[in-house]
């Protein structure tokens, strides 16, 4: 035990290790919470022993349709209760719940459904046609329909609408390092890759997030973030574990946020770095200091915004870092909190800073973090079907997070920049790879080069550099309709550039790092001051 650590028998709100599974968690807290509200979304409402019923009964149902312990569930699907009902069903029986972006398209789609090899899909009609594009041979052999709506046979399968709960069944002997779940989050030089989480490596997410916000029993938590993230599930078993309530919107509304946090007396609530400056960007209402919330979490916000967000909404803001494969491993709580900086180690985990062969480096210098955890399956067990990356993530007994971080003598964490070829953008991570095999798909594209500029609100901005097919002289236009039915939409880039070829090393790769350093230009297409219309399909 690290000298950055606390013993779990010194943290009185950190249940038994055989508890640390859902399904138990959800008897627990239907036995000390009974009645209280846990969960509000529109016109569906749960109770702490409503909820352990629910999961009963959908577990129930699951096993009608032929599913089993092991057996994977894709839920597609926005933020709508019949997400988290579905979840919790798969915990109950022992079947692993696969949550994937509601806004996936194309190859990136396809990879998922086939990788995971889900024998059910839930999602809502609206959604199926980008199913249906992803072509045949698909491993489903059931497909359920949530809300209103109908849709054609798909990779052979006939969908039905989600059937009524059925007779419960007996809760499955999970233990804390079975596979909960599978998230899968966007690769950096390949195809998007699953992340194993098993049941504890969630539980630990929501239990070190609920002690840095300090939720208690008297909370009410509102989320606005998609339940496909390990952000909102979170927040869920923050809840959960605190006899809470959470309150899950559809979708973040800049305009309506204050008027969302007064409606359901919020206490709590959760932001991306990216939200905080458009929401600074909206004209001042009456209604933004007429909340009762305490306290975002809100990581990532650049340290210029952080100040005048809190005047203006009095809301004080965590920062902090974790990872889909790790956890919420560094943060402080709001009386520690230091502008720009991510804060010091959480109790149960250790870091490190480390060159390019993994050898720590000394205080104050860059490297890349490394991260381990002290308690059993508090971390991502591997990549789904991906071995080799798993043992390279996880090399010498440490995962290797790609991003560069400095820490001084005092033990405080700040992020520098990210190793990986991955953009960020509002919140969500894309793959640059899987841009370029968008764009260079097109037959008037011969080469592809993505990678991030600096955004005006956070975060990054999607630019491609392309090389035209010879004789070709495509629109920046055409080549965003084109990827629309490819990508997710906030994937599509903004800047797009033409050049004669890209740089490239000796041995064929492209050196982004020029292109980067270019950045954008007097002769660069911006999708934002173009006219052109971004739909959200």
């Amino acid at each position: 035990m690290s000298a950055d650590a606390l013993e779990t028998s010194d943290r009185p709100t950190v249940v038994p290790p055989r508890d640390r599974v859902l399904g138990r968690l959800l008897e627990r807290q239907a036995e000390r919470h009974g009645d209280h509200m846990l969960l509000r979304m529109g016109d569906t409402s749960w109770t702490f022993r409503g909820a352990a019923a629910i999961a009963a009964r959908r577990a129930g149902a699951l096993v009608e349709a032929g599913i089993g312990p092991g057996d994977r569930v894709v839920i597609f699907c926005q933020n709508r209760s019949e997400v988290l009902e579905v979840f919790v069903g798969c915990a109950w029986l022992g079947a692993v719940a696969v949550p994937l972006n509601a806004a996936a398209r194309g190859a990136q789609l396809r990879h998922m459904l086939v990788d995971c090899g889900a024998k059910l899909l839930v999602t809502e009609a609206r959604l199926l046609d980008a199913v249906r594009q992803c072509g045949d041979g698909l491993p489903l052999k059931a497909i359920w329909l949530v809300g209103d709506g109908d849709g054609e046979a798909t990779s052979g399968v006939s969908p039905q609408s989600m059937p009524a709960v059925r007779n419960p069944v007996d809760r499955a002997a999970a233990g804390p390092g079975d596979l909960l779940t599978i998230l899968y989050t966007s690769g950096t030089t390949g195809p998007s890759k699953g992340v194993c989480c098993p049941h504890a490596h969630v539980y630990w997410w929501g239990e070190s997030s609920a002690e840095l916000l300090g939720v208690t029993a008297d909370d009410v938590l509102l989320t606005t973030l998609p339940l496909f993230h390990v952000n909102a599930l979170n927040s869920f078993y923050q809840a959960l574990l605190r006899g809470a309530t959470l309150v899950v919107e559809p979708r973040f509304s800049a305009s309506g946020f204050s008027n969302s946090l007064v409606r359901h007396n919020a206490t709590v609530t959760y932001l991306l770095g990216a939200m905080v400056p458009i929401l600074l960007a909206t004209p001042p209402q009456l209604q933004d200091r007429a909340h009762k919330v305490r306290v975002a979490l809100a990581p990532a916000v650049p340290e210029a915004f952080l100040k005048p967000f809190r005047d203006r909404f009095g809301i004080a803001t965590i920062d902090g870092y974790g990872s889909t494969e790790t956890n919420f491993v560094i943060g402080n709580p709001v009386d520690r909190q230091v502008p720009g900086a991510m804060g010091h180690i959480r109790k149960g985990f250790v870091a490190r800073v480390v060159d390019e062969d993994d050898n720590p480096v000394p205080d104050g210098i860059p490297g890349e973090l490394l991260l381990r955890a002290e308690e059993p399956f508090a971390f991502a067990s591997g990549y789904f079907n991906l071995p080799e990356k798993t043992l390279e993530s996880w090399r010498n007994l440490w995962f290797h997070t790609g991003d560069r971080v400095v820490r001084d003598d005092t033990g405080l964490y700040r992020f520098v920049d990210r190793i990986k070829d991955v953009i960020r953008r509002r919140g969500e991570n894309i793959s640059a790879f899987e841009v370029e095999e968008a764009l260079s798909s097109h037959p008037a594209v011969a080469a592809a080069a993505v990678f991030p500029v600096p955004s005006d609100l956070a975060e990054d901005e999607v630019m491609a550099v392309l090389v035209p097919a010879p004789g070709m002289t495509p629109a920046p236009e055409e080549l965003l309709d084109f990827c629309r039915s490819r990508l997710s939409y906030f994937a599509l880039p903004r800047f797009i550039e033409f050049a004669a070829e890209l740089p490239l090393t000796e041995n064929g790769k492209v050196q982004k790092f020029k292109l980067r350093e270019r950045g954008v230009t007097a002769t660069t297409w911006d999708r934002e001051t173009s006219g052109y219309q971004l739909r959200r399909d």
